[in-house]
């Protein structure tokens, strides 16, 4: 999967660090990420000492327009705290953060995604939701405080269930309604409040494709920090009856398909994908 690196580890904790020459710098405008992407589609972020340079004409919310993330295979990463402006070198350009999930530089995509939830948070977050007094940044952990009311404000992770529904030797593969992603998916939804991860698979499966299910088993996990996300995996059993009734304001189709059929490959990126092939291949939890 995405977060799967092939050397190295992601180290997530949070220091005053300040960008030198060789850092990389994780540029956002709008929904887009600066990258330069070269004839054999290998991706690269830019580097502190372009930046630099580029940054002149660019304009920032705080004093410190270089914000430390964190640092990945010995490599440390910054986020541009301000509105990027356009590069000064015609390499690099800017991509829709959503379409950053590519095998070749895998590590990259991982990067781009975490430095993106990261950099949402910090957007989201420079005044106070209980009294509106603009926040200030901790000195020890990655957390936004008020020094008005005190609130302390950490970074959000919203859970997201992703749901393979089995019928003996047939999966349910559906396809969302009225986005741009158009591949077949597993169904998949938000835990809500007062509710567990459990819970959430029944709740969406019986939402979306009205279908009861029974031995719901846990997979695996994976941060998708585009959505803000920590999707957990879950293969469930249908109970009872197949016949689907559609939530068309969700789904566009949902289908059963036998594993021999799967029209939905592993893409080495994403957990869906991975629990797709485990089971083409008949290797799911039981």
């Amino acid at each position: 999967m995405l977060q799967d690196l092939a050397f190295g580890h992601l180290d997530n904790q949070y220091r005053d660090h300040t960008p030198q020459k060789g850092d990389v710098v994780v540029c956002i405008q709008g929904g887009s990420i600066l990258i330069a992407r070269d004839k054999n589609d290998v991706l690269t972020l830019p580097a502190f000492e372009q930046v630099e340079v580029w940054s002149e004409h660019w304009t920032h919310w705080h004093e410190q327009p270089f914000r430390y993330a964190f640092t990945m295979q010995d490599v440390r990463y910054f986020l541009w705290m301000g509105n990027a402006g356009e590069p000064g070198d015609p390499a690099f350009a800017y991509e829709a953060a959503s379409t950053l999930r590519q095998v070749t530089s895998k590590h990259i995509c991982f990067a781009a995604m975490t430095a993106w939830h990261i950099f949402c948070w910090y957007r989201d977050n420079k005044f106070c939701g209980r009294c509106g007094t603009a926040t200030v940044h901790d000195g020890v952990e990655r957390m936004m405080k008020c020094p008005n009311c005190g609130n302390m404000i950490f970074p959000r992770i919203s859970p997201a269930c992703i749901i393979a529904l089995v019928d003996g030797d047939r999966l349910m593969l559906s396809k969302y309604a009225n986005r741009n992603y158009t591949r077949y998916a597993l169904l998949a939804g938000f835990v809500e409040i007062g509710e567990t991860a459990e819970e959430c698979v029944a709740r969406e499966v019986m939402e979306e494709v009205g279908l009861k299910v029974k031995n719901v088993r846990y997979y695996g996990s994976q941060p998708w920090g585009i959505a803000g996300n920590l999707q957990i995996g879950y293969f469930c059993d249908l109970d009872g009856d197949d016949s689907v009734t559609l939530d068309e304001n969700e789904l566009a189709s949902a289908e059963w398909f036998h594993r021999d059929d799967i029209p939905a490959k592993d893409d080495g990126i994403s957990l869906t994908r991975e629990m797709i092939r485990i089971f083409s291949e008949g290797k799911e939890p039981k």
